[in-house]
């Protein structure tokens, strides 16, 4: 008799095919959002379950569902999954690393190029018929090329976002828990600074930061404060890395030039007031949203469950076999995670 699992939301229907070769498969392929009494309700006789950011896995859903076995989180970051809680409940989790960064990289220079000259402000401009035609100061933004490109997170993503700078012959500083190998900052033209001098020089500031609780409003009023004048900032990370509150006062007061963002505190919650502001992009939490990502991440995480469930060593393990229960294994957190 083949194993009970749960996918909690739409998946490509290949990954449900190879997923169906070695599991007896529940699937919400009508994507319905399901609350934390619904998801125990069907994981209740479930050994693994697929899952995605918006699904929290704490110790009351396990003491719950006592046969489950593997959490395999469809994303890079699991802030979203208790690993302590799973370690005690002798609970596999896994997640989704190294499948996303290059997107995610390139969504960032998306958001940068689009916050720096204005290109959303300046669409929806000319889609409301208020374009009555060119003149010398309209939509004025910010060069990229040549400016000091600052990254707060220096890992698998932000170190792909550095080498992507060189295109625009800026100069990149970045601040990480520890400074990288001498090789990856010549190749990435990156120089290693203070927090305190990246948020001095940066024209823009980018993050690329898991959240946890040290990384908890990691950029709140004071750093805001130290913050370059007409400076933008970038936030492709994780909500809550940002004092989403403390931005708004520093975009309202001039501090800021502008902001990108594609993450948000109690997303999908957000602060209404960035709703309104023009100097602001606003994105739903899709940088690693193209069709061949997210599918590869679909993907490893259904592998990840096959291989937790058949051999007990998935390849992304977040946390180890200890003596028949499981123990958190301290990951390095501090690198670049995702969950997009």
């Amino acid at each position: 008799m083949k194993p009970k699992i749960l996918v909690t939301r739409e998946t490509f229907d290949d990954v449900l095919d190879y997923l169906t070769g070695h599991f007896e498969v529940s699937s919400n392929q009508s994507d319905t959002p399901m609350d934390s009494h619904i998801l125990v309700k069907n994981l209740a006789d479930k050994s693994g379950v697929m899952t995605t950011m918006m699904d929290r896995v704490d110790a009351a859903l396990l003491s719950n569902c006592p046969a489950l076995k593997a959490v395999c989180n469809i994303a890079v970051g699991f802030n979203n999954i208790d690993i302590e809680a799973c370690s005690r409940a002798g609970v596999m989790a896994t997640n989704t690393p190294g499948v996303l960064d290059d997107s995610t990289a390139d969504f960032t220079w998306a958001l940068i190029l689009a916050t720096a000259r204005r290109v959303v402000e300046s669409d929806s401009h000319l889609r409301s018929g208020q374009w009555k035609g060119w003149y010398l100061k309209q939509f004025l933004g910010i060069d990229v090329h040549h400016a000091t490109l600052g990254i707060l997170g220096f890992g698998r993503i932000g170190s792909k976002v550095a080498r992507r700078a060189l295109g625009f012959d800026m100069t990149v500083l970045y601040h990480n828990t520890r400074q990288a190998d001498p090789d990856l900052e010549r190749a990435c033209n990156a120089t290693f600074v203070s927090k305190e001098e990246l948020l001095e020089r940066s024209d823009i500031l980018t993050l690329h930061l898991p959240y946890s609780p040290s990384t908890h409003h990691i950029i709140g009023s004071s750093e805001l404060a130290g913050m370059k004048t007409g400076s933008i900032l970038i936030n492709a990370a994780r909500g809550g890395v940002v004092d989403d509150t403390a931005l708004v006062e520093a975009l309202t007061s001039g501090r800021l030039a502008g902001a990108g963002l594609d993450v948000f505190e109690n997303e999908p919650a957000l602060n209404p007031a960035l709703i309104s502001m023009k100097n602001v992009v606003l994105t739903p939490h899709i940088a690693s949203s193209s069709a061949a990502t997210r599918h590869a991440m679909a993907m490893l995480a259904a592998r990840n469950l096959v291989a937790a469930l058949t051999t007990g060593k998935p390849p992304n393990l977040i946390n180890k076999a200890e003596g028949g229960r499981r123990k958190a294994e301290g990951k390095d957190q501090g690198r670049d995670q995702r969950c997009n």
